[in-house]
This record gives C-alpha cells, sequence and structure tokens, in this order.
C-alpha cells in the first residue's frame, strides 16, 4: 500500500502537493509543512508524541508500469487537528527533550 500523500498541514492547513519537499510525516502519516513540524511542534507529533521525517516525492512519471502518482494518485482528503493549538505545545514541550527512540 502506497503512502496517502494528504494535502495539507494539519496544523496551519498550508498546501503541500505531492511533490512538495517541505512535507513531514510521522510513522502513522500525520502530515505537517516543515516549518509548522519544525518550529510550532518541535519534531514532536502532535496525535502520536512521535518525530517527522521528509516526506517521499511519489514519481510523476511512470518509470515503472503502474508506479506514479497518475497510476496511485494522492489522498485529497484534507485533515486537520483534532487538538487545540495550547494541548499541541503542551504535548510538544512535554516530550521535545525526550530522545525520538525513548519516546
Amino acid at each position: 500500500m502506497a503512502l496517502q500523500l494528504r494535502p495539507n498541514c494539519e496544523y496551519c492547513d498550508k498546501d503541500l502537493p505531492p511533490s512538495a519537499l517541505e512535507a513531514r510525516i510521522c510513522s502513522y502519516e500525520c502530515t505537517f509543512c516543515a516549518d509548522c513540524a519544525e518550529q510550532k511542534l518541535g519534531n514532536v507529533c502532535p496525535n502520536c508524541g512521535g518525530g517527522f521525517a521528509p516526506r517521499p516525492i511519489r514519481p510523476a512519471k511512470e518509470w515503472r508500469p503502474g508506479v506514479c502518482a497518475v497510476k496511485q494518485p494522492p489522498s485529497d482528503k484534507r485533515v486537520h487537528l483534532k487538538y487545540s493549538v495550547e494541548d499541541c505545545a503542551a504535548h510538544s514541550a512535554r516530550l521535545r527533550d525526550v530522545r525520538p527512540e525513548d519516546r
């Protein structure tokens, strides 16, 4: 199963097209822009407490049969935080100094 490649930052709602180099995801595919992930969330996912990694780019061109953004389109469902900004800040502050491997 391919990544969903969600279309927006869950925090600020910035558009993150499939080719966006600033998209960040956690292991559950929670999706944020680099600015929110790094500056506002301190590299702590507000949903699961994990860290973020750059989201891979799905090839636009079909280099191999059936493997490209056209054949496996990204999600068009926008996702938004279910927690308040204040709760996200408290969650991030609680976990940001905990090493990722200890979370």
